[in-house]
């Protein structure tokens, strides 16, 4: 275990009764818990000052650099209450590697994985009330890091803050497990090679907005994007990676080729599958071959999936041109079975026979 100690200052924002009233009902994203951790990094002194202080604002010189060259990055994980009173994290460690492999493409440090799983049980614990323990519903992490060192040069910053907050969460999508329909960016891109597409990132975020918006305004909710080399590799969704099954069981996916994320929901279900004895095939995917397997039948499903959404099934796939639609199939039995087995191991229904699961906070 890293060498450095929590400091913790206690807190309380709501009234008890307000906060089961919000735990009844939490939404995405939208209650933030008592708490935060903050870590500081200089390039002189390493990691230090580990806090566990009250929630809210974080004090920022305008000069700060993540406001002026972006140098920030994120994970999102999520905690969940047992039946016993537990509550267990789902592969921490998975979420600390990947932070580090974007702080390697955005020059920032890396932190030590167990470090980073510490601070992770310390916010759990100290809002452990904050759990909430209805279908479906879950604490969701987000550890994130910034660059803020105070000044205008472009380089690479020599001091940087880790910080993790907590929010109680809901199903991603309203209105239970709906296929979703998705829309074909065919105008912008979200990375191009050689860019930041593998890196959790906020710019990638931000390059999915628009056309986001533009899914929107055509009834759809996701974006799907493809390689801006080809205009038919299939990248990922502005917030997902893409599953698309065979009628034999076969599980199609895009490869990590360094224009995508590579999601720890994706790699569990590619687990998942191959316990079951289904191929999984990572390699690169149109859009084209997507059209001709659903119209001879040789693709009979297809789903998206993510921390936030789990799996979210996809009926309908729509462009300017053409529409890939699978109908009343969707969803598909793969896809609901897959969601169903994944969500049973993170809510202690089914065995974790992987070791996937972390106790933060001890029944």
């Amino acid at each position: 275990m890293t060498e450095l100690t929590f400091t913790r200052t206690e807190a309380q924002r709501l009234p008890a009764a307000e906060r089961e009233a919000i735990l009844a009902d939490p939404g995405f994203g939208n209650y933030f818990t008592d708490h935060m951790v903050s870590i500081v990094w200089t390039k002189q002194d390493g990691w230090q000052h580990a806090e566990v202080l009250p929630y809210g604002p974080i004090p920022m010189d305008p000069a700060s650099s993540v406001l002026h060259y972006g140098q920030e990055i994120f994970e999102g994980m999520k905690a969940y209450r047992r039946a016993d009173g537990s509550i267990v994290a789902f592969r921490p460690d998975e979420n600390a590697k990947r932070l580090n492999d974007s702080a390697r493409r955005l020059a920032l440090p890396e932190i030590p994985v167990d470090l980073f799983v510490e601070a992770v049980r310390e916010l759990i614990a100290a809002d452990a009330a904050w759990v909430p323990s209805g279908a479906d519903q879950s604490l969701y992490l987000r550890p994130f890091m910034i660059a803020d060192e105070n000044f205008l040069g472009v380089r690479a910053a020599e001091r940087a803050r880790f910080m993790v907050i907590a929010s109680p969460a809901g199903p991603y999508f309203k209105g239970g497990v709906k296929p979703v329909s998705i829309w074909l960016s065919q105008e912008y891109a979200r990375a191009g090679r050689g860019g930041t597409g593998a890196a959790k990132c906020g710019g990638n975020y931000a390059a999915s907005l628009l056309p986001q918006n533009e899914a929107a305004e055509n009834g759809c909710q996701q974006v799907l994007f493809t390689d801006s080399a080809t205009d038919d590799t299939i990248d990922e969704l502005g917030g997902m990676n893409l599953f698309l099954v065979r009628a034999d069981g076969t599980l199609l996916t895009p490869e990590l080729n360094g224009n995508i994320l590579a999601g720890i929901t994706r790699k569990s279900l590619i687990q998942l599958a191959k316990d079951r004895g289904l191929a999984v095939e990572e390699r690169a995917l149109t859009v084209s071959e997507w059209r001709a397997g659903v119209a001879d039948g040789s693709i009979t499903e297809a789903f998206a999936c993510g921390t936030a959404a789990v799996i979210t099934p996809i009926g309908q796939l729509k462009s300017p041109d053409f529409s890939i639609d699978f109908g009343e199939a969707a969803p598909g039995p793969i896809t609901l079975s897959l969601r169903e087995e994944l969500t049973g191991i993170q809510f202690g229904a089914l065995d974790d026979k992987h070791g996937w699961l972390e106790v933060m906070v001890e029944a």
